[in-house]
């Protein structure tokens, strides 16, 4: 074992375990015989990380963050998961993060920062810079794309997908789909608009975000068939790549993907 120049003394590194170069442990933290860190990772006091988890560079783990427990699912028999973290990833205070149930990693790409006591499940997949808030927490199986925001007190029903640049409003109930560059809301979630801070904030030019808007009326504002209006927000934009991931997007769902509210109907 490698061991890095900064371990606390009441540490305990299991034997097997492999740590990078310039990595600081922290006192009373936790490292299973399986666990691969990589160059330059703070873990934090009483910080526990275990099972087959493989880390990247320059991440960090603040204080009592679980990360690679076993899948809180009845199925779970005890033996060690997989999950893989990449790189400049920041896990604050009482992160739990789950490793898998089968040969296939748990996995969370680079840049995301995961708030105090938010959850990912087993199984999960998660791109880069997305952010979790306060309390946020995603079953098993869920997939977040890149640059999704995730509010506080949020919970994601398990095999949902949040689409890239979505934006999940605090205290949301997520049981379908999120689409790629739209703002849920409430319980049950249901769309609320277009992210428009977000995309803003992404540097998108105004010809991609006019071309969403007018995809935007067309997939959730229009009636008819679900095919009619994916193939009338394709005719209307045809160059444009965030038109064409949105429409990809609804075409690949399999819970369903969360819609505006109905209007109520006039009383006679």
């Amino acid at each position: 074992m490698e061991r890095a120049s900064d371990i606390h003394p009441t540490a305990v590194i299991e034997p097997g375990a492999r740590i990078g170069p310039g990595c600081r442990i922290g006192a009373y933290a936790y490292l299973g015989p399986q666990v691969v860190l990589g160059a330059g990772n703070i873990v934090g006091p009483h910080v526990v990380i275990e099972g087959a988890s493989q880390i990247g560079a320059g991440n960090r783990f603040l204080q009592f963050a679980s990360i690679g427990a076993g899948p809180q699912s009845d199925d779970w028999a005890g033996e060690a998961g997989a999950l893989e973290i990449g790189c400049d990833n920041v896990f604050r205070e009482q992160v739990t993060v789950n490793a898998s149930t089968g040969g296939t990693p748990t996995r969370i790409g680079d840049r995301n920062m995961l708030m105090t006591a938010a959850h990912v499940g087993h199984d999960a997949r998660l791109g880069n810079d997305i952010h979790m808030a306060n309390g946020a927490t995603l079953g098993g199986h869920v997939q977040v794309e890149d640059q999704a925001w995730i509010s506080g007190l949020t919970a994601v029903h398990q095999h949902a997908r949040i689409g890239a640049l979505a934006f999940v409003a605090g205290g949301a109930m997520v049981v379908q789909d999120v689409p790629p560059f739209c703002m849920v809301q409430g319980d049950r979630a249901r769309l609320a608009g277009l992210n428009a801070t977000g995309l803003k904030r992404s540097g998108l030019d105004a010809a991609a975000l006019a071309a969403l808007r007018r995809a935007y009326r067309t997939l959730f504002l229009r009636g008819g068939a679900l095919a009619e209006r994916i193939a009338a927000a394709r005719a209307e934009a045809p160059g444009s790549a965030e038109v064409a991931r949105l429409t990809g997007f609804l075409e690949g769902s399999a819970r369903g993907v969360i819609c505006a509210p109905r209007k109520p109907a006039l009383a006679a």
